[in-house]
């Protein structure tokens, strides 16, 4: 909501030298959030000129322009920009005549633009300034000829400063207005919620004597399919103005006060139901009368009904719609955008002038259904006083006819429901208990009785019945934050609660939390994403073969192409992948936790009910609603591509592959307080021959591989795609409760390799398993370095080398080193048919 500070003082006593930063620093502390302030565009010197006389010159491009003398200083004084008291200036307008008044741009002046002025040569003269139009001084849209200063009803002396004149020196504040907060859609809200921070009196705008709306003008509302039992109307008022002349110029203080509130000034009929819109915070319609055809119904749409709105545009409407309808049809859509058969235009000469309050709920689903969001609809759907009407009606009829030249008639109507305020009862320290002052008695009741409130005691508190502007007090809480508000949030006092003892975070959360962070000390980026796919991707990516696998499939998806609750976190990282490849970023190290969600075959998932609100569910009910969810599962899920080492000086660049990944599973293996073992396996989507499985204990954890190229390429993802995926629930929950870490050696450590040759179909992980159980408690770390098949091998069989590092609790000698590594041959040899290679 944009505020003109001018506007604002109408209705309360903002300080002379307040500035905009003042206004917007005693409305935050009334709780909004300040968002900008909005000037005009214009500095001095800008004044009021009178065209002496002019000479029309026309030039080769067939245009006409006028060589003019303008006095922009009383005659005998200095101009305002120092230079003589007559200006030559050169003008392309037609539209004015010696003898009138203008706005002149003088030298030194800079308009919005930014558009500075100077004395130039053009067209053979040298203008010294220019004559301005509304749009070039930011007043409006438009640009036909020059602003006369005789069609906006002013006569005012040569040289006056024409910014003041205009308005073109007021300043607006823009505060975020929240949902709930919808009275503050206006100048009156506004300058209440200041009142309230300030303690300066406050001159409400709708305390006016109203008249009768007059009658003779049919109206009728018919709402067979209400939405939840609301009524569609609850108040609509219309009065009539005859005789007006649209003609008319709007007042340049309501053209610049609409301009800095954010609204595009369209004509005096226009501009007058937006301005009240924006005084009193009731959008109102006016209607050319004469295009009516007999009197007003309010009603549903019907299945194909059609309407071309104020934009042109012509739309199908839906059964829930409410429209404004006449014996010929829909007119507009009640509450969002009127009818262009029916609008106010140049030639319109008597107006019927509209003031209503609609259901929130039923203007919020037209505006969102027909993407059709106005100045209306925005302050509908969030509530509007219900007593405001009637004043917003006649406050229309007053400004067209003082400003458009009407008459107002007795043709009127309107249609009304009794306004009632439910009491809502208030226990006498609930307010201190829930927000933690010890508020008096009387600062509860001030508060409440300042924002409009009607406080009645009771024996235990008080009844409270919340003023007609304010539907978001509903209860005890909403009454108590206000308390809060207008009290001050200054008072709450910022109280950091004691964590009892023994509480924090958990086994599994700390474990995570140290995966995650090992990772990213890795050098792994860390990129959620959506938890949303297709089936194709749950298949292929979640089962050893790539067949269909049970999925959880959303009633409501956010995408329709992707309406599938993911089995894996493959495909998510997939997508960041080629998002990050496609904007240059071609060597990627990434990594994801997450949730995934694993159905049981045969099992239908889904919420059976509702739970009744307001009521805390007993042990059955929340049973039921776990049930109705499939299990969900945390993994963690890795991806490498592009180069692991970039190309540089005296060394080539090193492609990211299994070796990498493989690094980082050991790194997540640390954090979490396990030993990872990898042996080879298969899945749909990886290369064969190039997958993994990883167990920890001999139970399966996850699996590691290089993507099938197929299928990197279909992720438009080029060279190598290598990825890792482990339930990580599953892996902290096998490594305990506790890491413990080992003691440090002092002594020094014994390293010996062997190289041993086994059938090739032979895990090197079972070896590598052998070998540290044979080799005993002095084995510190076995490490695989090389996996040859060639000359000296026998055909079927694969050289296994691997190094390994000794160390005891004194200084190994070299013997007993080598015996140990021989008991872990042995052992392999045993089991494995293992066997030292010549």
């Amino acid at each position: 909501m944009r505020v003109p500070l001018s506007w604002l003082r109408e209705f309360v006593e903002v300080p002379a030298d307040a500035t905009a930063d003042d206004v917007l620093a005693a409305l935050v502390r009334v709780g909004f959030e300040e968002e900008d302030v909005h000037r005009f565009e214009v500095t001095g010197p800008v004044v009021v000129g009178q065209v002496l006389s002019f000479e029309e010159e026309p030039q080769s491009n067939g245009k006409t322009i006028r060589w003019c003398q303008v006095q922009v200083a009383p005659e005998g004084e200095t101009a305002a920009d120092g230079g003589d008291a007559v200006h030559g200036i050169v003008c392309g307008a037609g539209n004015f005549f010696p003898g009138d008044k203008v706005v002149v741009t003088l030298p030194g002046a800079v308009l919005p633009g930014p558009f500075p002025i100077a004395a130039r040569k053009t067209y053979g003269h040298v203008s010294d300034g220019m004559i301005a139009s509304a749009k070039e001084l930011g007043l409006g849209s438009e640009h036909s000829g020059i602003l006369r200063l005789v069609e906006l009803g002013i006569d005012a002396p040569v040289g006056t400063d024409a910014i003041a004149l205009l308005g073109l020196d007021d300043v607006a504040v823009e505060i975020n207005v929240t949902p709930d907060r919808g009275y503050a859609l206006s100048l009156r809200g506004v300058a209440r919620e200041y009142s309230h921070a300030t303690g300066v009196p406050f001159r409400d705008p709708a305390e006016r004597e109203v008249d009768e709306p007059g009658s003779g003008f049919p109206l009728a509302v018919i709402d067979e399919a209400p939405i939840r039992g609301r009524a569609a109307v609850t108040e609509f008022v219309v009065r009539t103005v005859r005789g007006v002349d649209a003609s008319r110029p709007t007042p340049p203080w309501m053209i610049t006060r609409l301009t800095l509130a954010g609204i595009r000034p369209l004509g005096i009929l226009i501009d007058i139901t937006n301005y009240v819109m924006l005084e009193l915070g009731n959008p109102i319609h006016g209607y050319d009368l004469d295009a009516l055809t007999g009197g007003i119904t309010v009603r549903r749409a019907a299945p194909g009904e059609k309407l071309t709105t104020l934009d042109g545009q012509e739309r199908t409407l839906h059964g829930e719609d409410l429209l404004i309808t006449d014996e010929t049809g829909p007119i507009g859509l009640a509450g969002v955008m009127g009818g262009a058969t029916t609008e106010m235009s140049d030639t319109t000469t008597n107006v019927l002038v509209e003031a209503a309050i609609f259901d929130t709920v039923s203007i919020a689903r037209t505006a969102r259904r027909h993407k059709l969001p106005s100045e209306a609809s925005r302050r509908f759907e969030r509530g509007v006083d219900p007593a405001i009407p009637y004043v917003a009606a006649q406050r229309v009829v007053e400004l067209m006819v003082q400003y458009a030249g009407g008459t107002a008639d007795t043709l009127g109507g309107a249609l009304g429901t009794e306004l009632v305020s439910e009491a809502i009862p208030l226990p006498r320290r609930f307010v201190a208990e829930l927000i933690g002052v010890d508020y008096a008695d009387e600062q509860v009741v001030s508060a409440l009785e300042l924002i409009g409130a009607a406080v009645h005691d009771t024996a235990d508190g008080w009844f409270v019945h919340p003023p007609t502007w304010r539907p978001d007090l509903t209860d005890k809480w909403t009454l108590a934050e206000e308390v809060a508000r207008i009290e001050g949030y200054d008072r709450i006092p910022s109280v950091l609660p004691v964590a009892p003892s023994g509480r924090g975070w958990t086994a599994a959360q700390q474990a995570r939390r140290r995966v995650s962070n090992a990772l990213a000390a890795a050098g792994y980026v860390e990129t959620p994403s959506f938890p949303f796919t297709t089936a194709e991707q749950n298949d292929l990516h979640s089962s050893a073969d790539g067949s269909p696998v049970p999925s959880v499939k959303l009633a409501n998806p956010l995408d329709g192409q992707a309406p599938f609750l993911r089995r894996s976190l493959i495909p998510g990282l997939l997508q960041v992948a080629h998002r990050n490849v496609s904007r240059g970023f071609t060597d990627l190290a990434l990594f994801e936790t997450g949730v995934v969600f694993l159905p049981e075959p045969g099992v239908a998932y889904g919420t059976p009910f509702v739970p009744p609100l307001a009521v805390r569910p007993d042990a059955a009910t929340l049973a039921q609603l776990d049930a109705s969810i499939p299990p969900q599962r945390r993994h963690v899920a890795l991806l490498v591509v592009g180069h692991s080492v970039p190309k540089q000086p005296g060394r080539a660049a090193e492609d990211a592959g299994l070796t990498e990944i493989l690094d980082a599973v050991a790194v997540l293996a640390s954090a979490a307080g396990v030993t990872i073992d990898v042996t080879q396996g298969e899945r749909a989507a990886l290369h064969p021959g190039r997958t993994g499985v990883l167990s920890v204990g001999g139970a399966p954890v996850g699996y590691v591989g290089e993507l099938l190229p197929a299928v990197a390429e279909a992720a438009d993802l080029p060279g190598r795609v290598t990825v890792a995926e482990l339930d990580l629930d599953l892996v902290v929950g096998l490594a305990g409760e506790r890491v413990v870490a080992r003691s440090l050696s002092g002594f020094p450590a014994a390293t010996q390799d062997v190289s041993l040759v086994v059938a090739a179909t032979v895990p090197a992980a079972d070896v590598r398993a052998a070998l540290a159980e044979g080799a005993g408690e002095l084995l510190e770390s076995l490490r695989l370095v090389d996996d040859y098949r060639g000359s000296g091998v026998p055909e079927g069989s694969k050289s296994l080398t691997f190094a390994l590092r000794f160390r005891g609790d004194r200084t190994l000698t070299a013997a007993e080193a080598t015996d140990a590594k021989l008991a872990g041959v042995a052992l392999a040899g045993e089991r494995l048919g293992a066997r030292l290679r010549d």
